[in-house]
C-alpha cells in the first residue's frame, strides 16, 4: 500500500508540516467529499476501472498515517516528554495554543477520513463484484439483488440462462461477495471433459485407479476446499456422475477415483445450465433428486433481447476495452449502427455482441464507430435451402399453433408445474421470447376460460 509520510524539521519546530495533510486531503470541495476529479462515479459505467477507487482508498490511509504521525508527536509533547521550560513564557503558550487547535482539526480531519474511506471502500467493494456486469435495466438489477442476498450464505446456486448470458460472471460475483472470497473459485464445464474422464477430474483419482492413472490426482472438490466450486452445463453430466454428486451435496464427502477413504468437502457448489433440467427429468437423462438439491436457490439470467436497455453500455464498455487494446481513439458511435444493434435479436447474447464490437473495432480505422450489418446473421446460412423464405414461415407458423395450444391448456400461464413452459419442455425465458417473436397474445387465453 501507497504511503505518504510528513517530514519534520529538526528539533520538531514549526507548525508548516500541516499543511502537508492539508494539501493531501484538499478540503477545497464544499460538498465534503472526495478531492475534485476524483468524485465515485455510477456503478458499472463504461471504461471505469476499479483500479482508480483503490488507488483514492490508498492515498487517504496514507494521509490518514501521516496525521496520525503528527498527533503522536502532539501528544507526547503534550505529556511532559519535553522539558517544562518549552511552555513558559508568552511565545510558548501562544505555540502550545496553536498545538492545541491543530490537535483539533486534525481529529475532525480524521474522523472525516475516516467516513470517506469506508464509504470509498465499500463502492470499491460493490464495483469489483460487478465489474464486467453492465447495465442498469430492471431485469438485471433484479439478478444482483439477488446475488447479494445469497452470497452472504453458503446455499447452493442454480443459475440458469441462454448461452451468452454471463452466468459464469454471476456466479464468481457471489463467491466475490461471500465469506469464501479470500478461498479459491474452481470453475470446471461439464460439457468439455470426455464422459468417462469427469468423475476423476471432478473427484480425483488415486494411483492405479485407472489405465493411465500413473499417480494420485487431487479432483476440483479438492482444489476448492474451504471455497468455491462452479459446475458449468451441470445439465451435461452422465448418470453415474449425478450420483456422486448427489452424496457430495447430501454428506458433504466422497471418494478419489480407486480410493476407499471418504474425503470431507468444505465446499460451496454453484451449478449452471442453459438447458431445461425440469425436460431433462421427463426425458429422463437427469435425476430429479439431484435438481432439487441443485434448484436451493435459482437464478434466471434475463437474455439481451429482455434487456435491450442496457444495450448502448455494453457497446461502449467494450468498445472502450478493445480499443484501449488496438490503441485506437474511437469518439462516437454511429446513431444508425446503434439503433441496428438495439433491434437485432441477439441469439446469442452477450458474447455475441462482444465479438461483433472486437471485429468492428479492429477494421475501425476512423474516429467513428460502426458495425457492418451482414456480421449481424440470426441464423448461419446453409447455401442447400438458400433463400426459401416459405419454409420458414410454414416453420413459424406450426410453432405458433403448438405454443397457443399449450397456453389454452394452462390457461394462459407460461411457468410453473402446469405453464405452458413445463408442457412445452422449455425454459421459461425461451418461451417468453417465442410469445413475444411470435406476437401471440397469452391474455386472451385467459379470457377463452372466463366466456
Amino acid at each position: 500500500m501507497a504511503t505518504q509520510t510528513v517530514a519534520f524539521r529538526d528539533g520538531h519546530q514549526g507548525l508548516g508540516d500541516l499543511d502537508v495533510v492539508r494539501q493531501g486531503f484538499n478540503t477545497d470541495d464544499s460538498s465534503g467529499g472526495l478531492p475534485r476529479g476524483n468524485k465515485l462515479r455510477t456503478i458499472n459505467s463504461p471504461g471505469e476501472s476499479v483500479h482508480n477507487r483503490v488507488h483514492d482508498s490508498e492515498r487517504i490511509m496514507g494521509i490518514r498515517a501521516a496525521m496520525q504521525i503528527v498527533l503522536d508527536f502532539i501528544r507526547t509533547a503534550k505529556l511532559g516528554d519535553l522539558t517544562p521550560s518549552f511552555w513558559a513564557g508568552a511565545e510558548h503558550l501562544e505555540k502550545r495554543a496553536a498545538l492545541e487547535s491543530a490537535v483539533e482539526e486534525l481529529e475532525l480531519l480524521r474522523e472525516q477520513l475516516d467516513k470517506e474511506n469506508l464509504a470509498l471502500r465499500d463502492e470499491v467493494d460493490r464495483v469489483s463484484m460487478f465489474e464486467e456486469i453492465v447495465g442498469t435495466s430492471p431485469a438485471l438489477q433484479a439478478v444482483l439483488s439477488r446475488v447479494i442476498k445469497v452470497a452472504a450464505t453458503d446455499s447452493t446456486v442454480l443459475i440458469t440462462g441462454e448461452t451468452g448470458t454471463g452466468k459464469e460472471l454471476v456466479a464468481r460475483a457471489i463467491h466475490r461477495r461471500s465469506d469464501r472470497a479470500s478461498r479459491p473459485f474452481v470453475g470446471v464445464s461439464c460439457a468439455a471433459i470426455p464422459r468417462d474422464l469427469i468423475a476423476s477430474e471432478l473427484f480425483g483419482h488415486e494411483r492405479g485407479a485407472f489405465t493411465g492413472a500413473t499417480q494420485q490426482r487431487l479432483g476440483r472438490f479438492e482444489l476448492a476446499n474451504g471455497g468455491t466450486l462452479f459446475l458449468d452445463e451441470v445439465g451435461e453430466l452422465p448418470a453415474a456422475t449425478q450420483i456422486a454428486l448427489l452424496r457430495v451435496l447430501q454428506e458433504y464427502e466422497f471418494e478419489r477415483v480407486g480410493g476407499t477413504r471418504r474425503i470431507r468437502a468444505d465446499v460451496r457448489v454453484i451449478a449452471a445450465t442453459n438447458r431445461d433440467l425440469q425436460g431433462a427429468i421427463r426425458a429422463g437423462s437427469f435425476r430429479s433428486d439431484l435438481f432439487y438439491r441443485l434448484h436451493v436457490f435459482p437464478i434466471e439470467i434475463p437474455s439481451l433481447r429482455e434487456r435491450r436497455a442496457d444495450i448502448p453500455l455494453l457497446v461502449e464498455y467494450f468498445i472502450d476495452r478493445y480499443a484501449r487494446k488496438a490503441g485506437k481513439n474511437i469518439k462516437r458511435v454511429n446513431k444508425k449502427t446503434l439503433e441496428l444493434l438495439q433491434s437485432y435479436p441477439w441469439p446469442g447474447n452477450i458474447r455475441e455482441l462482444q465479438n461483433v464490437i472486437e471485429r468492428s473495432v479492429i477494421v475501425c480505422e476512423t474516429e467513428n464507430f460502426s458495425v457492418d450489418k451482414s456480421w449481424l446473421s440470426q441464423q448461419p446460412r446453409d447455401r442447400r435451402l438458400g433463400c426459401k423464405l416459405h419454409l420458414s414461415q410454414m416453420l413459424a407458423a406450426t410453432e405458433k399453433e403448438v405454443i397457443e395450444e399449450a397456453l389454452r391448456e394452462s390457461q394462459g400461464r407460461v411457468f410453473g408445474p402446469s405453464g405452458a413452459a413445463a408442457k412445452l419442455g422449455l425454459a421459461r425465458s425461451t418461451l417468453e421470447s417465442k410469445i413475444r417473436s411470435l406476437n401471440i397474445n397469452k391474455k386472451r387465453f385467459k379470457a377463452e376460460l372466463g366466456n
